[in-house]
């Protein structure tokens, strides 16, 4: 199941601490409990209670690695910005499916406006890209259109959400 990101309104808000918390495992989520208690100021026991508390209310989605491109083979990184033939559920859920069975699929985000998928993909070279396109989105029944903008470089901002 994707993760959907919407406002609950029902879920109570962050409170300044939670929210140092958050900041500081989104800057490095392998700080050891030890260190995040420093520097929030708590004693151990209740900042665990706390992270525990922020990942079973779903605050805290998991935890991922980073991991150089190079060292799977992405030499080269791109976004494509999808039109699709019609905006129905089954087909936006078809392709957003799609997108998550290909490998070369580093994220795929629905969006508004006048594209409606950004399918962020990463492949070995200009070729690899080429092929990935070809045979795998503008081939697809619910493609109309498709444009590619490649990455040259990429950086996180300080309020960076998710994984991305």
């Amino acid at each position: 199941m994707p993760q959907k990101i919407r406002k609950a309104p029902d879920r109570e808000p962050l409170d300044e601490i939670d929210r140092a918390l958050v900041a500081l495992l989104q800057q490095n989520a392998r700080w050891s409990n030890k260190e995040l208690a420093a520097r929030v100021g708590l004693s151990e026991s209740s900042t665990l209670a706390r992270v525990r508390r922020l990942e079973a209310r779903q605050v805290l989605l998991g935890y991922h690695a980073e991991v150089a491109p190079w060292a799977l083979d992405i030499g080269l990184q791109a976004l494509v910005a999808v039109r699709l033939a019609r905006h129905a559920r089954d087909v936006v859920e078809r392709f957003r499916d799609h997108c998550r069975a290909l490998p070369n699929v580093l994220a795929a985000y629905n969006i508004g406006g006048t594209d409606d998928f950004l399918v962020h993909v990463g492949v070995s070279d200009a070729d690899a890209l080429r092929e990935l396109i070809l045979t795998s989105i503008s081939t697809r029944p619910e493609v109309t259109h498709i444009e590619t903008h490649l990455i040259f470089d990429m950086v996180r901002g300080a309020g960076a959400v998710g994984s991305v």
